[in-house]
């Protein structure tokens, strides 16, 4: 069977073209090898040619649209196998087929089969098991490829994708179960994007073996046993032997050459086991697989990225978050900034109320004037009314010079106001004559200023009730109340929790001289079910503290307080089982290792390959000062 491109997207849609030349013009001429009828193609849109050395690759002949390869522009390229065309609205996959079978070792039963698969080389391209073309089961498979083919380009969604996969697979191989795992960088993590059994009720769905995924990725070659129990690296995988799995096959995914997941299935069938044109299907259902689940991701966070960008409208601000909380204040903070309009700003301390008040200030007209803040819980009443309104020379004792207040130097910009509601009576009245009627005097003068400024309040208490205690004048807080706009709470957004935590990360990690790369899966377990009654102030300070505490390179449970802890237990049953097991392994390791070194704590990190001060900090978080000193 020969080189050939595959439509699978277009007026060529399901059709076979053999390369059946060393140099092939498409384009909607009609004089073209392949004559597209659409203003979508160049009348010389590019050429597929083949070198002395078999080598294929296509050129772009300056056409308006471009030539696309796997959903990127080439001038010039070389073709692998499982690449995809795109020449207007037509698509092609090329797939490069021969006519013998593929060169592979014989094997024992139970024994690790190992082929590599990267299409660079193109004496690894042969990714069907064939014998010629006219057998009956190579036609079978070649349908199957090119109606997955087909079927997987039209679709964005990666579930769908999936679903689609699934057929095929089931018809052409024994696989009872099978899983897409995508990691597009060594510094990834392995994310299962779909998995799938026809087991009914099988609770390992989701659970592919580790040991296989690791190799794969780790060689890049493709792995096959056809029956584990007699290979003593799979018969001792436990995820393997829960799921009575006997036979196992996994294909590294491609995109531009690069390994970015892993095509997965393993088979519980007695008597039935993957054989070499099984790998072979497979391999060639990979390539074009891994090339729509790129697509399909790229595409989702452009709409994602998209539809954020939109709710925000253009909005430039500090604070961290994409949950649909912030998008509602995004939106809210970037319509009232355009105004000059007073906004109270309401939440709970440690919200974020100064950043959604300098976001209204940095998108206002008042942008290149200044912004001010001063807080009014912070100050005492005669000294408020000095910060605020300034003061003549000799008004008070210690007026040595005459001084502005905050109002005169927000000349033309934004007064922020935090914690209003801390205000005196007499202070309040001041406040509602600036907001009424646009004047003050400084303390101890007599000139009457104009003060040409937005006012922006903030508070995390509410004001209603001080109204309704006589605390606050109702007057003030109907000037103050023109628009409100409320800051969730931390609890109500978890889902930004992992942002911010990555967010603080970068910003304490270089300052302490550390490099961290992110948060442990049991750490941000604590992290999701803690209550945060400090919000995001609080998240701040407990991400400093582990920076500045932990010991590895990423923050691990224990660099955390134990109120998280707690909060975590609470919330997961099976979390207390495993955390108690941990703590208590550490304990007893850290009690033997001290014993052994005669109470040494410098010969007791050394025995246990840790750091003195990381033992240190140990002993203190697991309460074992008073143990150490009985035991030795």
């Amino acid at each position: 069977m020969n080189p050939r491109l595959i439509g699978i997207a277009g007026p060529y849609a399901g059709q076979s073209f053999p390369l059946d030349g060393a140099d092939l013009l498409i384009g909607r001429s009609t004089t073209c090898w392949l004559s597209i009828p659409t203003t979508l193609a160049s009348r010389l849109h590019c050429r597929i040619t083949q070198d002395a050395g078999g080598i294929w690759s296509v050129a772009d002949l300056d056409s308006h649209n471009g030539t696309l390869v796997n959903g990127r522009p080439v001038d010039y390229r070389q073709l692998f196998h499982g690449d995809q065309i795109q020449i207007g609205d037509s698509t092609f996959s090329f797939l490069l087929l021969t006519d013998s079978s593929p060169d592979l070792d014989p094997l024992p039963d139970g024994g690790f089969l190992t082929q590599t698969i990267s299409t660079h080389d193109p004496d690894d391209c042969d990714l069907l098991h064939t014998a010629s073309d006219t057998t009956p089961h190579v036609e079978i498979q070649l349908r199957a490829l090119l109606s997955l083919a087909a079927a997987i380009h039209a679709s964005h969604d990666v579930f769908q994708i999936g679903n689609l996969l699934a057929a095929p697979l089931y018809k052409i191989t024994p696989a009872t179960r099978f899983a897409i795992l995508w990691c597009p960088s060594q510094s990834s993590p392995v994310e299962t994007l779909f998995a799938h059994t026809k087991i009914e009720n099988d609770p390992t769905v989701h659970k592919p073996s580790l040991t296989v995924i690791e190799r794969v990725l780790s060689t890049g070659q493709a792995v096959l046993s056809r029956e584990i129990a007699t290979e003593p690296i799979l018969a001792r995988a436990e995820s393997l032997m829960a799921s009575n799995v006997r036979s196992v096959l996994a294909v590294p995914m491609l995109v531009s050459s690069q390994i970015c997941g892993v095509l997965y299935l393993d088979s519980n069938r007695h008597g039935e086991h993957f054989q070499n044109d099984h790998l072979q299907f497979v391999a060639g259902a990979a390539t074009m697989l891994a090339i729509a689940i790129d697509n399909a991701l790229r595409a989702s966070w452009l709409e994602n990225e998209n539809r954020r960008l939109r709710s925000e409208s253009g909005l430039q601000h500090e604070m961290v978050g994409e949950s649909a909380p912030m998008q509602h204040v995004y939106e809210q903070l970037a319509r009232v900034a355009r105004a000059d309009t007073t906004v109270l700003i309401l939440g709970e301390s440690g919200t974020g109320k100064e950043l959604a008040a300098k976001a209204v200030h940095r998108n206002s007209p008042r942008a290149a004037r200044p912004f001010v803040a001063i807080n009014c819980a912070a100050i005492t009443e005669t000294l408020l009314e000095s910060e605020l309104f300034g003061h003549e020379r000799g008004s008070f004792t210690g007026a040595i010079g005459q001084k502005k207040g905050k109002i005169e130097v927000a000349e033309g910009g934004t007064l922020f106001l935090d914690e209003i509601a801390e205000l005196a009576p007499a202070m309040q009245a001041k406040l509602l004559r600036v907001l009424q009627e646009r004047e003050f005097q400084r303390v101890g003068g007599t000139q009457t200023l104009r003060a040409d400024i937005r006012l922006v309040a903030a508070t995390n208490r509410s004001l209603e009730d001080a109204v309704q205690t006589g605390s606050f004048r109702q007057d003030l807080f109907y000037r103050l109340n023109v628009v409100a706009i409320s800051m969730p709470p931390l609890r109500d957004r978890s889902g930004d929790i992992p942002l911010l935590a990555s967010h603080f990360l970068s910003r304490f990690g270089p300052k302490c001289a550390r490099s961290i790369t992110g948060v442990s899966p049991a750490a941000r377990h604590c992290l999701l079910f803690y209550d945060w009654p400090g919000n995001v102030r609080e998240l701040q300070n407990v991400i400093e503290r582990a920076v500045v505490m932990g010991a590895s390179d990423q923050i691990l449970p224990e660099d955390l307080p134990e109120e998280l802890h707690a909060a975590a237990r609470g919330q997961d049953k099976q979390l207390p089982l495993y955390l108690e097991a941990v703590q208590e392994t550490k304990r007893t390791q850290i009690l033997n290792a001290v014993q052994q070194s005669g109470g040494n704590i410098t010969a007791a990190a050394k025995l246990l390959g840790i750091h003195p001060n990381n033992l240190h900090r140990l002993i203190r978080n697991l309460g074992l000062r008073q143990a150490l000193q009985k035991s030795v």
